[in-house]
């Protein structure tokens, strides 16, 4: 190694998050992270460090400081135990596709295959790599520390194009001390000038205008490649142009205002009337970052929330892997949603489509309108029981009501989520947040702290189940140890309720 690199492989690290302008990092110290933890320390001035009490806690905080802000954080974490704890949270960003990178230690490179304390061996030598592998975009395992400076920046490139997820950076106890460069790569030269935000393409922009233009009963449905991708100003005016009503996944909801009258609201198996009915009516669905998961599809049955076909669907997103992978498709596209938009909307503009109504259109949404109403008639008495315990549709408006417009809602994994996406109104993309793939237990109770470091001027609350929030209760010291003023809200059902309402529906 020459004499002239001056900086070891936790000072590339640190001073290379700090050049990406990352605010914080979340984690937890053990003995194989020391050289990590020295390193921030020496630049705590310049990068905030939280010290949580369980890795995966690290995670969520990362995870939802991002669906706000749209800044990645980073994580760090010990080897073996430390970092075993980390999968749960980089499975939930990686199914929801929301980038951090997580900074695990391992043993020093001498003690390779030594079976050394906490190494993980029986296979391969400090194969921590292969246990997160499924959970994450990439893992890169620097063995001596001019690596560092290479794998930092590809890491961050790999977590933050294309489809955006978590990266794991697995350092070794010596790595951190090494000596690995005499500068930090320049993320202005390395990634900064990286676009990810592809069109699709042009004559298939053209196809989906005709379709759209064409079609007597259109709808557009929405996923978080709208919210993520920063779509939602380019959706609102797209559907107010061509007077084509929204529904939204679960993962798609804020993305237009839930009050705005060509929003259908949820599409799902627990969504609203109008909605459904929608979209299994539909001739066209233009399908705008959307995996049609089991929830959104109502596990796929035939006419519940979608016919596809004889419904033609135009499928676009990010991910050419989601396209097709569960409907057959009128036109697939691969595209970055917000710039798909914009081309849709330039193409309407060199037609010189003025966006009158056109008389199908008139008689589409005045059909929808009579759905919606059937809809409101029959939830409104729910609004009003006063029965105790209180009625879990109540208790989600009135929480709904309490909240003022700049909240944010970060709700867990439970029986009460289903209740919260059907009756609270987000107006923005970020008002209510869940996680909609993976679904670990604890992810709102420790994500509403990452949600308030994003937006500390906004209220943040937590709706958790009491199961969920048994599971890491320990934020409490947290949030007090940091200051982070938040409020949880306990749905108590005295029960993991969600398994017990399926025992009963399904075994009895």
């Amino acid at each position: 190694m020459s004499d002239t690199n001056e900086l070891n492989g936790g000072q590339v690290i640190i001073d290379y998050l700090i050049k990406e302008k990352v605010p914080y990092v979340f984690g937890l110290c053990g003995h194989g992270n020391i050289g990590l933890i020295d390193a921030m320390h020496e630049r705590q001035d310049d990068i905030g460090t939280i010290s949580v009490h369980h890795e995966s806690v690290a995670g969520f905080m990362a995870d939802v400081y991002y669906r706000v802000s749209g800044q990645p954080t980073a994580t760090f974490t010990s080897c073996g135990p430390g970092s075993a704890n980390l999968p749960i949270s980089l499975g939930n960003a990686f199914f929801d596709s929301v980038p951090f990178l997580a900074i695990t230690g391992n043993v020093p490179t001498s003690q390779f295959n030594r079976g050394a304390f906490q190494e993980t061996y029986r296979h391969y030598q400090a194969d921590f790599p292969s246990t997160v592998q499924a959970y994450c975009k990439r893992v890169y395992q620097p063995t001596r520390g001019e690596q560092v400076p290479l794998m930092m920046r590809q890491a961050w490139k790999t977590m933050t194009t294309g489809r955006p997820g978590p990266v794991v950076l697995d350092v070794p106890f010596d790595i951190f001390k090494e000596a690995a460069a005499s500068e930090t790569p320049d993320p202005a030269a390395w990634s900064a000038n990286i676009s990810s935000r592809c069109g699709a393409d042009p004559d298939g922009v053209v196809t989906a205008v005709d379709m759209l233009l064409s079609a007597e009963k259109p709808v557009i449905v929405v996923g978080q490649g709208v919210r993520y991708g920063g779509a939602a100003d380019e959706l609102l005016a797209l559907a107010e142009r061509l007077q084509i009503p929204v529904a939204s996944s679960a993962s798609g909801l804020g993305a237009i205002p839930v009050q705005h009258p060509l929003s259908l609201g949820l599409v799902q198996r627990g969504g609203t009337y109008q909605s459904n009915h929608a979209c299994r009516q539909a001739d066209v669905l233009l399908a705008l970052g959307v995996r049609f998961d089991d929830r959104t599809s109502s596990s796929w049955i035939p006419g519940y929330s979608f016919t596809i076909p004889p419904t033609r669907l135009i499928h676009v997103d990010i991910d050419p892997e989601e396209i097709g992978r569960n409907y057959p498709v009128a036109l697939g596209l691969m595209a970055d949603v917000r710039t798909f938009l914009r081309q849709v909307l330039a193409e309407l503009d060199r037609r010189g489509h003025s966006g009158e109504p056109t008389p199908a259109s008139r008689k589409w949404l005045a059909a929808i309108d009579g759905y919606r109403a059937e809809w409101n008639a029959f939830v409104a008495p729910g609004f009003v029981d006063d029965s105790s315990p209180i009625n879990p549709q109540r208790a989600a408006v009135e929480i709904d009501k309490a909240l003022p417009e700049d909240a944010i809602l970060v709700s867990d994994i439970g029986v009460h989520h289903n209740w919260l996406l059907q009756f609270c109104n987000p107006t923005r993309p970020d008002s209510l947040i869940g996680s909609m793939g993976f679904g670990p237990m604890g992810f709102g109770v420790a994500g509403v702290m990452g949600a308030k470091l994003a937006a500390p001027d906004r209220p943040c609350v937590s709706v958790c189940g009491d199961g969920a929030f048994f599971m890491h209760a320990n934020v409490l010291g947290t949030a007090v140890e940091y200051n982070i003023p938040v409020v949880w809200v306990v749905w108590n059902n005295y029960a993991y309720g969600s398994i017990r309402g399926l025992q009963r529906g399904y075994l009895d």
